[in-house]
């Protein structure tokens, strides 16, 4: 494989700590959300990672169409990342939820599925992460 970029992060102190971008874009708290955790101002891995899965799959889907010649009107993607605790240790789970505008249901689907396949995050965690998708097209 040719190797198009790279992006680096630092992380300090693990889920108490903190995470910085190389590039200077993001210098971010870290925090375990529990009872009695104050969050404000704090974020998990969980929910970087769901932030930039969504982005990654929206793009995925862009170029799923394009190849397919298929025109969209516009694409939403909520990405929901849990923690999970199970007798092997622990996992995430991810649910997107996806809305495509100016196709049918079917090319919705069809996008979604294709763009699984080109997603460089979903090729990442494939097999070993489970992923729902939720498809609305309007």
């Amino acid at each position: 494989m040719q190797k198009l970029f790279t992006s680096s992060a630092t992380a300090v102190g693990g889920r108490q700590g903190s995470v910085a971008s190389e590039s200077g874009t993001y210098d971010l708290e870290l925090g375990m959300p529990m009872p009695g955790v104050d969050m404000t101002g704090k974020t998990t891995p969980e929910e970087l990672f769901a932030g930039a899965y969504a982005a990654c799959f929206d793009s995925a889907m862009t170029i799923a169409a394009m190849q397919k010649r298929i025109q969209l009107a516009g694409s939403e993607i909520t990405s929901h990342v849990s923690l999970n605790k199970g007798a092997e240790g622990y996992a995430i789970s991810v649910e997107m939820n996806i809305t495509i505008k100016g196709v049918d249901q079917s090319t919705a689907e069809m996008i979604v599925e294709e763009g699984h396949k080109v997603c460089p995050f979903s090729n990442a965690i494939r097999n070993n992460v489970e992923v729902s998708f939720n498809v609305k097209a309007e």
